[in-house]
């Protein structure tokens, strides 16, 4: 059961692993950071410019400045800088107000370091959370805490799904993204190949046709053959990432611009790990992050 082509063809050898780790806590380390930075009245463009500060001082660079994707314009900030309603993609230029208390920061941060990629996003409330916000955030965490132990050779791509769908809609009452998931990433090759997004594709609800979310089926050989569900495969390095809403989980934009934000504007969470499969069950490259607070400034 081969894993798809792309960025997690072949397994890592032990220092490429040791690589990708020390890629995926450069991330945890920006993060950290930004924890003491973020305040309320601080602008986007201010939060950004520390980003690629602290990127420079750790010997990093973003992964995401100039990154292009169909025919989207190139991404112009280090960060994704997602605020309240902003699911995902959000930007220094999409958001201009200053940041104000009770607002949720979505900050996805991807580092190229020694040639390979780290990507891991956190949210924050900025001075203090309303209660309903807070429940939604402490879903987002624990979602990822119930979810990566799933990511073994023993259980299939969809085990992932299953799990955070019953623990966020069925348990909590929230919406999942429909859509909007994970990816497999890897090494920095160049500008064009960057190593960040690639197969396969890890939703975050089980896909309601194959078509849906083929990376999860094992090919057929025959249209009348029963489909197979893949496994996960030694070796594969995969950043998994809840995005969590409190009104719906359909969306608007991301057509023609980077940002993508929920469709009845509430508010939205979103959560990121970097994995790497091993024969042993899953490692956490990005371990740290959990201990990051839910409150900053």
């Amino acid at each position: 059961m081969p894993p798809p082509e792309g960025v997690n063809a072949r397994p890592l050898t032990p220092g490429e692993a040791d690589l990708a780790f020390a890629a995926a806590q450069k991330v945890v380390e920006v993060h950290r950071h930004m924890c003491q930075f973020l305040r309320e009245g601080q602008t986007l463009a201010q939060v950004d410019a520390e980003v690629a500060r602290v990127l420079a001082q750790l010997e990093c660079r973003s992964c995401f400045l100039g990154y292009r994707v169909g025919r989207l314009p190139p991404y112009p900030s280090h960060a994704c800088l997602s605020v309240n309603d902003c699911i995902v993609h959000g930007t220094h230029l999409s958001h201009t107000a200053p940041l104000r208390e009770g607002d949720l920061l979505s900050l996805d941060i991807g580092v190229v370091h020694r040639n390979w990629v780290g990507d891991a996003a956190w949210t924050y409330a900025i001075k203090s959370v309303s209660e309903p916000h807070r429940r939604l955030m402490a879903c987002g965490r624990e979602a990822l805490l119930r979810g990566i132990p799933t990511l073994s050779p023993a259980n299939t791509m969809l085990k992932w799904a299953q799990t955070i769908q019953s623990y966020v809609e069925g348990d909590c009452g929230y919406h999942l993204v429909r859509g909007l998931g994970g990816h497999g990433y890897g090494r920095w090759i160049n500008e064009r190949d960057r190593g960040i997004h690639g197969p396969p594709y890890v939703s975050n609800v089980p896909p309601l046709s194959e078509s849906e979310w083929p990376d999860a089926f094992l090919p057929r050989k025959t249209f009348s053959q029963i489909a197979a569900l893949r496994r996960w495969q030694p070796g594969t390095l995969i950043a998994v990432e809840p995005m969590i809403a409190l009104g719906t989980g359909r969306t608007i934009g991301g057509d023609r611009d980077w940002p993508i934000h929920t469709a009845d504007g509430s508010v939205a969470v979103h959560y990121e790990a970097d994995v790497l499969i091993t024969d042993a069950g899953p490692r956490d490259l990005t371990e740290g992050m959990q201990s990051l607070p839910d409150i900053v400034g």
